[in-house]
C-alpha cells in the first residue's frame, strides 16, 4: 500500500534497494490488493512514518563509502584485498540466481558437486533455498547438501569469484527459461469458494481423510476476513459474543467500511459508539497486528461453524 501511494517512479527507486525475494513478495502482495479504502492507505502511511521517524538513513551506500575510505588510506591493491575479505568478492553470478525460480536453480545445482550445491544454498535466502530443495527429488542428495551446509564455515574470495563466473555463464545461456506459477493452496481455495457449500465440504472431508494438514491450509484460505459479510446477522451476533473488544478494535482497523457497518449494525447503539471511540483512540496499528487479530477472529468463526452455531458463506454458494 505504501508503494502504491508513493507512485510508480518513487516506488521503482525503492525497489532498486531491495533483495530479490523481497521484490517478489511485494509484487505478489501488490497484485492481490484491490479496492483499497482511503483509511487503510492512511493507516499504512502512518505506520511507515512512525517506523522511520527515528532512523537517519546514514547507512545507505555504506559499502561504497568503505571502499573509497580504504582506497584513500591503503591504496587500490590493498583496499581491494580487504574489501574482498569483507564482502566476499565478485558474486554477480550468485546474485543472478537469487532472481530465478527455485525449480530452475535446482536444475543448475543438480549438475554441480555437493560442495558447490552447499555454497549456492547457503548464499540464497532460507525460504528460497528451502524451495530449491523441494525440487531435488533424491532424498540422499538433499541430506548431503544440508549436511555440507551445516559444516560450511567459509569460502575463499577466489573460489567464490570463480564459482560466480561459472554460474553467471550458465544463467546467461538459459536466461529465457521460466516456469509459470500455477496451482497451490490459494488456487484450490479460490476454486472451492465457487463451489456450492455442500459440495466443497464434501471435497474438503475427502482431502482431510488423506491429508488433514492440507485440508486445513486450504480451508484457511477459503474464508478470509472480508467473507464475514456473507455471515447472517444472527451469526455475526453470536461471533461478537465470543470476541474480546480489544481483538475487534485491532481486527477492524484493516476492514473496509461496509464490513465495519455490518459489525456496528449488529451491536447496540451504545456498544457501537464505544467501539468506534476505542478504534479512534487506538491510533495507527501495524498491519501485521491487524492480520494477526483478523486471523484469531476467523479461527473463532470457524470453530463456531464447526459446532453448528453459525454458517460461513462461500464465495459462490448460497447461504443455507
Amino acid at each position: 500500500m505504501l508503494l502504491l501511494a508513493l507512485g510508480e517512479n518513487e516506488a521503482a527507486k525503492i525497489l532498486k534497494h531491495l533483495e530479490p525475494r523481497e521484490v517478489q513478495r511485494l509484487g505478489t502482495a501488490i497484485a492481490d490488493l484491490e479496492n483499497l479504502p482511503t483509511d487503510r492507505i492512511e493507516t499504512a502511511l502512518n505506520v511507515f512514518l512512525e517506523s522511520v521517524s527515528d532512523q537517519t538513513g546514514l547507512a545507505l551506500g555504506s559499502d561504497r563509502y568503505l571502499d573509497g575510505l580504504l582506497r584513500h588510506a591503503l591504496g587500490d591493491e590493498r583496499a581491494q584485498v580487504i574489501m574482498e575479505r569483507i564482502l566476499g568478492g565478485n558474486t554477480s553470478g550468485l546474485d543472478k540466481l537469487r532472481w530465478m525460480e527455485p525449480r530452475t536453480i535446482a536444475e543448475f545445482v543438480q549438475q554441480e558437486n555437493a560442495q558447490v550445491q552447499a555454497i549456492v544454498l547457503s548464499y540464497l535466502d532460507p525460504d528460497q533455498a528451502a524451495a530449491v530443495l523441494t525440487f531435488i527429488p533424491d532424498v540422499g542428495q538433499r541430506r548431503d547438501i544440508i549436511s555440507r551446509v551445516a559444516q560450511l564455515e567459509s569460502v575463499s574470495p577466489a573460489a567464490l569469484n570463480e564459482l560466480s563466473l561459472v554460474l553467471e555463464e550458465q544463467v546467461d545461456r538459459t536466461k529465457n527459461r521460466r516456469y509459470a506459477e500455477l496451482g497451490g493452496r490459494k488456487a484450490a481455495a479460490d476454486i472451492l469458494n465457487h463451489v456450492a457449500p455442500a459440495d466443497n465440504e464434501s471435497i474438503l472431508n475427502e482431502i482431510k481423510a488423506e491429508n488433514a494438514e492440507l485440508s486445513e491450509e486450504i480451508q484457511e484460505m477459503m474464508f478470509v476476513f472480508e467473507n464475514l459479510m456473507l455471515v447472517d446477522d444472527r451469526g455475526i451476533q453470536t461471533l461478537l459474543r465470543e470476541i474480546s473488544t480489544e481483538l475487534l478494535v485491532v481486527g477492524l482497523k484493516g476492514a473496509d467500511e461496509v464490513l465495519r457497518d455490518k459489525i456496528f449494525g449488529n451491536m447496540s447503539k451504545r456498544a457501537a459508539e464505544l467501539l468506534q471511540d476505542d478504534m479512534e483512540a487506538k491510533g495507527p496499528v501495524r498491519l501485521s497486528d491487524v492480520e494477526t487479530a483478523q486471523k484469531e477472529i476467523l479461527t473463532t468463526a470457524r470453530s463456531l461453524a464447526e459446532s453448528g452455531e453459525i454458517v460461513l458463506g462461500g464465495g459462490g454458494g448460497e447461504m443455507v
